[in-house]
């Protein structure tokens, strides 16, 4: 990224931010959705990255593209928000909202956005995996944003997205 663009990005307005959050807010809340499984905690991590990013658009130094820089905030408030005492003490644990026979809309949607059968395998792979995954596949983030994103380097996000491939093929091999 230049220079000139880094300036513009630092010095945008109200108008232009609301720009880049109705660019990248399905995105942002998509990944929020992936990380939480929870429609209500997306939208809070959602609404907390852009509150940080806007609260922090001097320090986007443009060494990523701008999605990168949100999905990574987005990954950090999730793992925030996991780390609370609140959540630990609040959220209910799987076995205990199974018996709930209501879906929410938001379920639904992701229960059709899996109908393939290549998600639904990627859905079995550990989070560190999926993750990896999703954001190479789905994101299609080159191995540099995907290092970046994940806060790892690049040979480790190489060799994470290798063996989350070779996971996959394998369970699709079984199955």
């Amino acid at each position: 990224m230049s220079d000139e663009q880094k300036e513009t990005i630092q010095t945008m307005s109200n108008q232009d931010f609301t720009v880049i959050m109705e660019t990248y807010g399905e995105a942002v809340w998509n990944y929020s959705y992936f990380l939480s499984r929870n429609g209500a905690v997306a939208d809070d991590i959602a609404q907390e990255t852009f509150i940080r990013a806007y609260k922090y658009m001097n320090n986007y130094r443009g060494e990523s593209s701008l999605k990168t820089w949100l999905l990574r905030i987005a990954r950090n408030r999730w793992y925030s928000y996991r780390s609370t005492s609140f959540i630990k003490r609040v959220i209910l644990k799987p076995e205990a909202i199974s018996d709930i026979s209501v879906q929410s809309a938001e379920d639904e949607a992701l229960e059709q956005s899996l109908s393939t059968e290549v998600w639904k395998l990627v859905y079995q792979l550990p989070l560190k995996d999926r993750e990896v995954l999703i954001l190479a596949i789905h994101y299609e983030l080159t191995m540099e944003e995907l290092a970046d994103t994940l806060g790892i380097s690049l040979s480790a996000a190489k060799s994470r997205l290798q063996r989350a491939r070779r996971k996959a093929k394998e369970l699709w091999e079984r199955g």
